[in-house]
């Protein structure tokens, strides 16, 4: 009997909790607060490297190897091409040989003409003897220097036929494949500077006097979703001739697994700043491609649209007129909760 009220118990301390449901979510609260900012207009734009080389070889030559592949990244001094070399290691070869011969020569006429050189002072040879025995002496000095500087000039013409990048980046294009010919100032590699990646964004111009150089300003990556920040360097000195539009020059970070001419876009101040309120962008979430956020009313959860005017790193400014200070704002757990949830605030204001 006591086993049987025991088990009723239980019983009904489990419906009890039940039908209590689930504990509180867990959130916090975050602030909204006025400032003077300008609201932005959103703009699509391209990415482009700023900095694009085509490297060319200053050789002829037959192409030996060719080390990279388009959409590689390589490194400052990286090998991109090499060029068969055979010929000239045995012309350096053959240089060197000339020199070491030239130099026994140089030897020989120089003992030559020191000894004519003491037999014309004590008068035991004549004038025209000791100016041959000089200048073959001397001659032997000028080949010397020629070969020298014909083995520097093969030397430079093996080294150039190792082409290697001149600055870090992404192969944008590739020229040639192993066993072409090629010529003097043939294209071998096209290069894009990783240091210069940038997005050019059309604006209208008259927005131009919304925007300063070295303001920063979101770039969302479309491919991913991924927002980052770029900064406005300057713009391109010529507008559209049709649309009257300026186009923005905005750095963005090194980045993999990019390619020139993607869509990004670019969140721009269209407007002269305003007192508005701001309020942190962990507030926002997204549904049915809407801008909502959480508040708390009567220890639950409520939801709301809110007008979202101007993006500010992780930052938002909105002119929702409710949305003012002193309006409590779920900045955290919000990603979990749903409308009328129980909610106890553990922190924030």
């Amino acid at each position: 009997m006591l086993k049987k009220i025991v088990m009723i118990s239980i019983f009904l301390l489990s419906s009890a909790a039940y039908a209590a449901g689930p504990p509180p979510a867990k959130v916090v609260l975050g602030e909204v607060v006025k400032k003077e900012v300008a609201t932005t207009q959103s703009v699509t734009g391209v990415l482009y490297y700023e900095r694009v080389s085509d490297i060319s070889t200053e050789v002829v030559g037959l192409v030996e190897e060719i080390k990279v592949s388009q959409g590689d990244h390589v490194k400052t001094g990286d090998l991109l091409v090499r060029l068969n070399t055979e010929i000239l290691e045995k012309e350096i070869a053959l240089s060197r040989t000339r020199i070491a011969q030239t130099e026994l020569r140089i030897e020989n006429q120089e003992k030559n003409y020191k000894r004519l050189e003491r037999l014309f002072n004590s008068e035991g040879v004549s004038e025209k003897d000791f100016d041959d025995a000089y200048f073959s002496y001397q001659d032997a000095q000028m080949e010397k220097r020629a070969v020298e500087d014909s083995l520097a000039k093969l030397l430079l013409q093996q080294k150039r036929s190792f082409i290697r990048a001149p600055f870090g980046g992404v192969v944008l294009t590739k020229g040639v494949d192993s066993g072409a010919w090629v010529q003097q100032g043939k294209v071998l590699v096209s290069l894009g500077s990783s240091d210069d990646l940038f997005v050019r964004a059309p604006i209208a111009e008259n927005l131009l006097r919304f925007v300063e150089i070295g303001e920063k300003v979101p770039v969302i990556l479309n491919a991913f979703d991924k927002e980052i920040e770029g900064e406005v360097l300057g713009i391109d000195p010529v507008a559209d001739i049709k649309t009257k539009n300026i186009f923005l020059k905005i750095k963005v970070p090194s980045m993999d697994f990019v390619a020139q001419n993607m869509s990004a876009n670019v969140l721009v101040p269209g407007s002269e700043k305003k007192e508005l309120s701001v309020l942190s962008r962990a507030a926002v979430i997204k549904f049915q491609g809407k801008d909502f956020v959480y508040t708390v009313k009567d220890d639950k959860a409520a939801i709301m649209p809110i007008n979202i005017v101007s993006y500010m790193g992780q930052m938002v400014a909105t002119d929702t007129p409710y949305i003012a200070p002193g309006f409590p704002l779920v900045i955290e757990g919000n990603e979990r909760l749903r409308p009328d949830q129980p909610v106890m605030v553990v922190g924030g204001k």
